[in-house]
């Protein structure tokens, strides 16, 4: 938050509840570009009110793997 002014939009890597007010502020504040979950069968419930933000690490894995086999 110190460098909120000098950046356009924010992504938060976490599943960890204790980061909603953070990432309801960035939201509310037109600062948020995604939320990114390392793991979509451990995260807070209170994320699922922003479920067009989120961004499930573990949902990525086949693409990577992809893109680094095509290599």
């Amino acid at each position: 938050m110190i460098e909120y002014r000098n950046y356009d939009k924010a992504l938060i890597v976490t599943g960890d509840g204790d980061f909603y007010c953070l990432v309801e502020y960035l939201l509310k504040n037109d600062k948020l570009l995604n939320l990114m979950i390392p793991d979509r069968r451990s995260y807070s419930s209170l994320f699922r009110k922003i479920m067009s933000h989120i961004v499930f690490v573990s949902d990525l894995r086949n693409k990577l793997e992809f893109i680094k086999g095509r290599q």
